[in-house]
């Protein structure tokens, strides 16, 4: 029969061997190209699985919002192709003093043009089919 102390000595020799590296991202890293791209796949994973536009976008929206990123009413699709692009905010944007902010102005912005030159976009493209379908692909740009 083991004592609890060589059990507690075998225990963490083991556990140390076996240390996994965590290989999960932030997701709002967006200076990271390995991050837009993980992004990327996941929201065209969305909105190609749906077959009503109205909601491939909800589920779209909701998933962002998870991470923090929202973005505006997207209008209707008026062609029978074309692109949307979409201003992407994080976490509602910035608003406040910044370290060299003059006392009598604030910052205001997106909450990624700060870290992405020009901040991030949600480009969706649609395209109508003949059977009144529409086929939606997206990704951040």
């Amino acid at each position: 029969m083991k004592s609890f102390k060589n059990y507690l000595s075998e225990l963490n020799h083991t556990s140390n061997q076996d240390l996994a590296v965590d290989k999960n991202i932030n997701p709002i890293a967006f200076t990271s190209p390995e991050v837009v791209e993980k992004l990327n796949k996941w929201v065209g994973t969305i909105a190609g699985s749906y077959v009503l536009p109205e909601n491939a976008i909800h589920t779209l929206r909701s998933s962002l919002m998870k991470i923090g990123l929202t973005f505006d009413q997207v209008p209707a699709f008026s062609e029978d192709k074309g692109e949307i692009n979409m201003p992407l905010t994080l976490f509602g944007g910035r608003f406040g003093k910044g370290v060299d902010t003059p006392h009598e102005e604030f910052e205001q912005d997106d909450g990624i043009s700060h870290m992405v030159e020009g901040g991030l976009a949600l480009v969706i493209g649609y395209e109508k089919g003949e059977d009144n379908s529409c086929r939606l692909t997206a990704s951040i740009k």
